[in-house]
Formats: C-alpha cells, sequence, structure tokens
C-alpha cells in the first residue's frame, strides 16, 4: 500500500518538477529571438540591425529599414562579370571608318607586288583552287516487270575546282540479250551560282533503237531547303524538238546504315515527236522507292520499286505500237562512289 501511494504521488509530482527546472532555466539564460543576427559591435542589443520605428514628430522615410548597399567591392560570386555596379555596358557599334581603308594587300607596301603577288599565287592555288573529281553509280540495277526484264544505269561524274567543273552524265535501259533501247550521255560545263546550286550547260547525244538525237542543254542543280536534290534540264534537239525533265530525290535515313530513297522524274514536251514516241504536254512519269543499305558510304546495295506511266500523246504512241502505257517495276541493284 505505502508502495503504491508513493508511485502517485511520484507521477504527480514531475511534471511540476520538470516545469520549475525549465522556468529557472529560462531565468539564467534567456534567449535572444535574434541571437542569430550578425551584429556590428558587440555591445549591440538584442535588436541590433533593425530600424527603430520613427517617432510622432518626424516624417516616415520610405526607405527606412532597408539596408544600404556595401562599399566594399563584390567577387566574381555576388555579381556577374558586366553587370558590376557602376560600370556601364561596352558600346556596341560597327567597326570605325579607318578599319575599312587602306591598300588591299598591305604586305605589298612592306615587301613590294613583285614579291607578293606569286605568294599570293600559291596561296589560293595550293588552299583555295584545288582540283578533284568524283564518279557517283548513282543506279546499277535489274529490273524485273510484266514481260520487261531488263537493266538500267543511272551514272555521273565530275572534276573541278570550287566554281568551275566539267560534269559527265550517263543513263539507260535495255532487257537482257538484246541492244540498248535507250542510251544518253551529257557533257557539262558546271558553274556554282551559289553553295547550293549550280548552273549547267552543254550537249546531250542519244543513241539507241529509235533515231539519234543531239541536244543542247542548259540546266540547273542542286540542293533545295530541307535536303532535296534537285536536277532540271531544258533539252532543245538538232530537229528542234524542245522537251524539259525535272529530277528530285531524297535520302531518308532510317539508321546509321539504313537509307530509304523515294525518288520521281517529270518530262515535258512542246511538240509531237512521232518518231521518238513522245506526244505534247505532260509526255512520262516515274515514282520510285529504293532502300539500301551502306556497308560502307562507298558501297550500298538496294531492292525497290518503281512506277513509270506515259501520259496524254505519249500513251497514245504507245498503244498503238501495242506497248503498255505504264506499269510496275521490280528493282535489285547497287549504288557505289569513288
Amino acid at each position: 500500500m505505502k508502495s503504491l501511494l508513493g508511485i502517485v504521488l511520484v507521477t504527480i509530482g514531475m511534471p511540476a518538477l520538470a516545469q520549475h527546472v525549465h522556468d529557472a532555466t529560462e531565468q539564467q539564460a534567456p534567449t535572444d529571438p535574434h541571437a542569430q543576427h550578425q551584429t556590428d559591435e558587440a555591445s549591440a542589443g538584442p535588436h541590433a540591425g533593425h530600424a527603430m520605428p520613427p517617432k510622432a514628430s518626424e516624417p516616415k522615410d520610405p526607405h527606412a529599414g532597408h539596408q544600404m548597399p556595401s562599399s566594399a567591392p563584390m567577387d566574381a560570386h555576388q555579381a556577374h562579370v558586366g553587370h558590376e555596379p557602376g560600370i556601364p555596358d561596352p558600346p556596341v557599334k560597327g567597326p570605325s571608318a579607318a578599319a575599312l581603308v587602306g591598300p588591299a594587300h598591305a604586305a605589298d607596301d612592306v615587301f613590294g607586288v613583285s614579291a607578293m603577288a606569286p605568294a599570293r599565287n600559291i596561296v589560293r592555288k595550293e588552299h583555295g583552287d584545288i582540283k578533284s573529281g568524283m564518279i557517283l553509280i548513282d543506279q546499277l540495277e535489274a529490273t524485273i516487270g510484266e514481260g520487261k526484264d531488263g537493266f538500267a544505269w543511272k551514272a555521273e561524274g565530275w572534276y573541278g575546282g570550287d566554281i568551275n567543273r566539267i560534269w559527265v552524265k550517263t543513263e539507260g535501259e535495255s532487257r537482257f540479250g538484246e541492244n540498248p533501247e535507250h542510251v544518253e550521255v551529257q557533257a557539262l560545263w558546271n558553274r556554282a551560282l551559289d553553295p547550293w546550286w549550280n548552273l549547267q550547260a552543254g550537249l546531250r547525244q542519244d543513241f539507241g533503237t529509235g533515231p539519234d538525237r543531239t541536244y543542247a542543254v542548259l540546266g540547273v542543280k542542286g540542293l533545295a531547303p530541307y535536303w532535296f536534290e534537285i536536277d532540271g534540264a531544258l533539252f532543245v534537239s538538232n530537229k528542234g524538238d524542245v522537251t524539259v525533265r525535272i529530277e528530285g530525290e531524297y535520302d531518308q535515313r532510317l539508321t546509321r546504315k539504313l537509307v530509304l530513297q523515294p525518288r520521281v522524274e517529270l518530262n515535258f514536251a512542246a511538240q509531237d515527236v512521232a518518231e521518238l514516241g513522245i506526244g505534247t504536254g505532260f509526255s512520262t512519269a516515274e515514282l520510285g522507292l529504293r532502300l539500301r543499305y551502306q556497308f560502307v558510304p562507298e558501297f550500298a546495295p538496294y531492292v525497290g520499286v518503281e512506277y513509270e506511266r506515259a501520259l496524254g500523246g505519249t500513251a497514245d504512241f504507245r498503244r498503238a505500237r501495242d506497248e503498255g502505257a505504264g506499269g510496275w517495276r521490280f528493282l535489285i541493284g547497287v549504288r557505289s562512289w569513288f
């Protein structure tokens, strides 16, 4: 019974004892709510650094209580370069007039024209007038269609500098075991108009089962926006025939080595050319799709399909010869360059 009474007394007395100890501690070491604020003087009171409210007789300062900026210089972590207070931004304007005057070749005044002219020619030849060349076999393929199994090719090559080049193109098609149906060779002068487009002019010679033709050629070749390769040409034959050809293709890279190439070719004629089976207007169209795998950039076998269609008077000429106006072909070939 005494033990139980002692436990009850202790339980009742513990909160009171704890409150007494807590009050005694607060009296011995009172806590300053502003103890964590840095003071300018050791003797500053608990409210040091805080602006005192203005007296009733004094006008209220709108900037009272705001800390004044320090006059000490800021380090690299306190301000961004070029935005330090008091330092104006540098002026932004073009070069001075003196920078745009003077001799075209200042070294001539020191070493003389006779010494510098050969030196400039050497620099131009070795760094700005480099001759180079390339041969591209864009299509070398077997064609499988309705009774028209054969082969076809399309290739080009060039040699020259950055501005002027000699450009050669050839294309054709034939059936296996027969003479070529159509062979075309172009020899062109290529002049760069800008970094993307070239003007081409020269001659074209056709061979094949039909009558031969020689054409004057004027065209453009280049890279259109979004990386479409465009090749367009106007042809005027030695018989006065006028035709136009427009070709376009685009390389869609599916993976690092797998490339899908859609291609279109459109042909137009200004008049009927019965001996060549060409009608006036929109004569033929070819739509192709080739999927190639680049083992290396210089060697890429491919498979594909192509649809060729004669239109208008050209289709009538074909039907008169008991030929179809068009159809699908399956393609197996290789693309290479060197």
